[in-house]
């Protein structure tokens, strides 16, 4: 039987690569976003390249809309296999940035996600052994002042996934998170369609909770810097490992090989 993949968050960066990357390998691609005719577009384009594809209208910010997009999903399909949650709002800060900002953003970045996750996550998608996975960023690890909200947003979907990942775990269902810690698109090393690997991955291993996606010298810069975990210990960059990165971003955590 085909599987599927739900993209929450679909667009042509990361969203649509990831949703490439599992129809590549044989799945069944549903996006989700909010824009309808943007959505009919990407219709054309994963149809082009021999994908099936299915998409429906759905605001992440609007628990009622997600819920009425996913239950669509379960009617047609059947629980998914995989669910992404690639929402985040990435404009810069006004400069009168209220409590009510926070909370708008947080329904979005995080609480959309928890909706998401509770949805799928049903006695059907155990029983395909399924995955929730989400898109995590370096703002949860290095918050800036001017990207308030999604730094805290960041931090706090990381947090989500690291729970779920407990809570669901002896479900058989497995979820994980992406931390991008880079732009998307900003060089080649964060081309979306190479990111798109790192959720393959995670979904095909279902080893770590979290991949932390850099540049290789920047990870080994980070667990072996000055002030690092491992300085003390006088070990080599050289020689770092899968088990020194969990020790250093937590339990469950590995950086991408990539």
């Amino acid at each position: 039987m085909k599987k599927t993949i739900v993209i929450v968050g679909a667009g042509k960066g990361l969203g649509n690569a990831v949703g490439r990357q599992f129809g590549k390998n044989g799945f069944r691609v549903v996006l989700l976003a909010r824009r309808e005719e943007a959505l009919r577009g990407y219709e054309v384009e994963f149809g082009a390249e021999g994908m099936e594809v299915h998409t429906h209208v759905a605001d992440a910010a609007e628990g009622d809309s997600l819920r009425a997009a996913l239950d669509w999903v379960q009617q047609e399909f059947g629980a998914p296999d995989v669910l992404v949650y690639n929402v985040g709002i990435t404009a810069p800060d006004p400069a009168d940035l209220t409590g009510e900002d926070l909370v708008r953003h947080f329904r979005a970045d995080v609480a959309g996600a928890y909706d998401c996750a509770r949805l799928v996550a049903t006695d059907e998608m155990a029983a395909k052994k399924g995955a929730i996975l989400f898109t995590g960023g370096g703002l949860a690890l290095y918050p800036v002042s001017f990207f308030t909200p999604l730094s805290i947003d960041k931090a706090a979907l990381r947090a989500l996934a690291y729970t779920l990942h407990e809570q669901l775990a002896p479900r058989g269902i497995f979820v994980g998170t992406v931390t991008v810690s880079g732009m998307i698109g900003g060089d080649a090393f964060f081309a979306p369609e190479r990111i798109a690997e790192a959720y393959w991955q995670l979904y095909a291993e279902r080893r770590a909770c979290e991949v932390v996606y850099t540049y290789p010298e920047q990870a080994a810069e980070l667990l072996f810097s000055a002030d690092g975990p491992f300085a003390a210990a006088g070990q080599n960059p050289a020689t770092a490992t899968e088990c020194s990165a969990q020790a250093f971003w937590g339990r469950n955590a590995e950086f991408t090989r990539s």
